[in-house]
């Protein structure tokens, strides 16, 4: 499907969820600071004197804008002695959410403590120690998230779709062949061919001979139907040579016609119109134990998959939420976060699996996760180059359907996420929202949307 040419919108979104990364490679992550922030205590030395300040603890961040915090530090002027104490201070926020820093500006000193010190050598120290405040400071998003007071309730919840998502399980190379539900199909221009509009992958349809063509690596595979038997095949319909001329289709142009040698392993394809996943083993499942619970975890996926000793109960994690199941392979699946075992909070942080304890709920990584997704993010954007190059396509003209409990529609037959608000289109785009009378556009950028958009369900596809 076509896409606009966005390199320069950034989508930032937070959330509380964890990747499909393997388990080993999320710990990494989670250990090592990316920020750039060097980290605590920090040094700093001015004209011979010599000052020590440790991590900050957050005392509030109003509205995640307005900062106070306090610290404490060690300061030994030139040619005296060491004097310990506390600071306060203040300062406006911005959040650097690429980099994951925090941009403390107009940092102000609000209070010091030096329990050791008369009020007259407390004032000379209190002005020495101003003398070293710079104009900004930054700290890693996450040790700020860290240091803030926890809520002692959790916030309102809502109303989600907890239905487990179709999972498939497979021990070789395998793709999920996704299909935002029934197929949508728009025509190629100049040819006798279509490709499914509300899909990811290249998908294309030959009515004449009743066959699909999916592109995947550097090979083609074919099948009659899209929940069907895909077998790779080198012989293309003669207009796939006029898709790949296309510019919107030119990075298939390396692969019409299809490669003697493509190379690789055919993949295996699990075709759903519904959501799903992959669980996709290195050969059969390989478990490591985690030294003082019952848990076991699969070292060997890409997927974050436990098993529960005691009942041999499998624990899968998917978009924030954990699914149980007795059979790996063929299920049922149940909606699992509310009833985890008590091993899962006990994961010790010095073991590869305590990155899942974000999505564990009650623990402190749970709820630091649920600060960072209200913090506020910002970025720029150049409206008229952003709105120039947006394009949605529909499979046939736009169709609608309603959003459960508004008076809203959304788009169906487009991969794009289209509302209709009265006689009005809203179209979220990494991001962005624009704004048009009619389903196919012109966009245009628009900075506010009704309040009613705020009112669509968790549960809706939008």
């Amino acid at each position: 499907m076509k896409r606009p040419n966005t390199s320069f919108l950034q989508c930032v979104v937070v959330t509380a969820t964890l990747l499909a990364l393997p388990i080993e490679i999320i710990a990494a992550n989670a250990g090592a600071d990316q920020s750039g922030d060097p980290g605590w205590p920090r040094e700093r030395n001015q004209n011979g004197t010599r000052l020590l300040v440790y991590q900050p603890q957050v005392d509030d961040w109003k509205n995640f804008q307005e900062l106070s915090w306090r610290m404490a530090i060690s300061l030994t002027p030139k040619g005296g002695k060491e004097v310990l104490g506390v600071v306060e201070m203040k300062g406006n926020t911005l959040v650097d959410d690429m980099a994951k820093v925090v941009i403390i500006s107009n940092p102000e000193v609000t209070g010091t403590y030096f329990p050791s010190l008369d009020q007259a050598t407390k004032e000379k120290v209190d002005q020495l120690f101003k003398s070293f405040v710079p104009s900004t400071l930054n700290i890693s998003l996450h040790r700020l998230i860290a240091s803030m007071p926890k809520p002692e309730n959790a916030p309102a919840g809502v109303k989600l779709n907890n239905d487990p998502p179709k999972i498939f399980v497979s021990y070789r190379p395998s793709i999920l062949l996704a299909v935002d539900g029934e197929p949508a199909l728009s025509e190629v221009p100049n040819t006798n061919l279509k490709f499914v509009v509300n899909t990811q992958w290249p998908l294309f349809f030959d009515e004449g001979s009743s066959t699909y063509y999916l592109a995947v690596g550097q090979q083609w595979l074919t099948a009659s139907s899209l929940d069907g038997r895909w077998s790779p095949t080198k012989k293309l319909p003669p207009d796939m040579s006029k898709v790949a001329q296309d510019k919107q289709w030119s990075a298939l142009k390396k692969i019409v016609p299809p490669p003697a040698k493509a190379g690789g392993v055919t993949p295996a394809v699990f075709y759903s119109d519904k959501p799903a996943e992959v669980t996709l083993f290195d050969g059969q499942p390989v478990y490591a134990q985690i030294p003082g619970t019952q848990l076991t975890y699969a070292t060997n996926t890409d997927s974050v998959v436990f098993v529960f000793a005691p009942t041999q109960q499998f624990y899968y994690l998917t978009a924030g939420r954990w699914f149980s199941t007795s059979d790996l392979q063929n299920g049922p699946w149940t909606y699992a976060t509310s009833d985890l075992p008590p091993d899962f909070a006990r994961i010790p942080q010095s073991s590869p699996a305590s990155a899942i304890l974000a999505s564990v709920p009650g623990t402190d990584e749970a709820k630091d996760a649920v600060l960072l997704a209200q913090v506020p993010t910002t970025m720029t954007v150049k409206p008229a180059e952003a709105a120039a190059k947006v394009k949605v396509e529909y499979g046939g003209e736009p169709k609608f359907e309603p959003i459960e409990g508004t008076s809203m529609s959304y788009a169906t037959n487009t991969q794009d996420k289209v509302i209709k608000v009265g006689d009005v289109y809203y179209l979220c785009l990494q991001g962005v929202w624009f704004i048009s009378p009619n389903p196919k556009g012109p966009w245009t950028t628009c900075t506010s949307v009704p309040q009613e958009i705020y009112t669509v369900p968790p549960s809706s596809p939008v």
